[in-house]
């Protein structure tokens, strides 16, 4: 449903003249029900998700990091474990360890510190980390995913976040290789990262939208183009003002500045 509305005032001085016009325009919002495809007025709830989420769903690796390394690793804990309560096929995906080329199914095996110095210790805090190539034992056989990270190397989130433990460790180490496989997800599989990042990290803002109004105030400034001996009278105005854009009974507006140049003859 679409109600619209638009007046205007004016005062004129010989062949010039000053209008004030407002207009005011409502959009009301349409969903589509689980039900079908058909789509039908209703109010709508949107989640307005905040910078980690955002990274997620739009592939921003850089940024996820960045965010991520910001982010206690407390909190990153408990967004682990929702993972894994969620959707473990998910947690499979992120921290995936992997073996060398020369020692295949010797995967690198999670612990508090890296630790690849001889041929008995595999061990690594570095999230998606690579065996070493002359390990013989103390490996994995079967790759270990985030819920072995959690639980071997972060623990309670105290330790190794966002930077990993022993040989070659580098600063956000583990943030960046988190961030790396969640961008790496497919998009039915971010959009649900998105939402427990939501929930367990950052939160997030639901807004009800039963619609959004428009309402346009505009100063014109109008001159008489001919006005002798003529029975039409044509004219020019220029005018400046702005938009009013807003969520009717929400709380948010925003204002968008605008010039109009028209001419029209009454």
């Amino acid at each position: 449903m679409l109600v619209a509305m638009e007046g205007s005032v004016g005062y004129g001085i010989g062949g010039a003249r000053v209008e004030l016009e407002i207009g005011y325009e409502r959009f009301k919002t349409k969903g589509i029900r689980d039900s079908g495809s058909k789509e039908d007025e209703a109010d709508t709830v949107y989640l307005l998700a905040k910078e980690l989420a955002y990274d997620v769903v739009t592939g921003q690796t850089d940024n996820l990091a960045a965010a991520l390394a910001k982010t206690s690793g407390k909190d990153f804990v408990q967004f682990a474990k929702a993972v894994e309560i969620s959707n473990s096929t998910i947690g499979d995906k992120v921290c995936r360890t992997r073996y060398d080329t020369a020692k295949k199914d010797h995967y690198a095996k999670y612990a508090k510190t890296t630790d690849k110095g001889s041929a008995s210790k595999n061990d690594t805090s570095l999230c998606g980390d690579i065996g070493h190539s002359t390990v013989t034992s103390g490996h994995s056989t079967t790759p270990q995913v985030l819920k072995n990270f959690i639980s071997a190397t972060l623990g309670n989130g105290s330790q190794n976040w966002p930077t990993s433990t022993g040989t070659g460790s580098s600063t956000n180490d583990n943030a960046e290789a988190v961030a790396k496989d969640l961008t790496k997800l497919t998009t039915e599989e971010k959009t649900i990262v998105a939402g427990l990042l939501a929930k367990t990290i950052e939160g997030g803002e639901v807004v009800e939208i039963r619609a959004v109004s428009s309402t346009s105030v505009m100063v014109n400034a109008c001159y008489d183009l001919l006005s002798e001996g003529l029975g039409v009278v044509p004219y020019a105005c220029v005018g400046l003002g702005g938009n009013f854009v807003g969520v009717v009974d929400g709380t948010r507006c925003t204002i968008r500045p605008s010039l109009t140049l028209y001419a029209h003859s009454k």
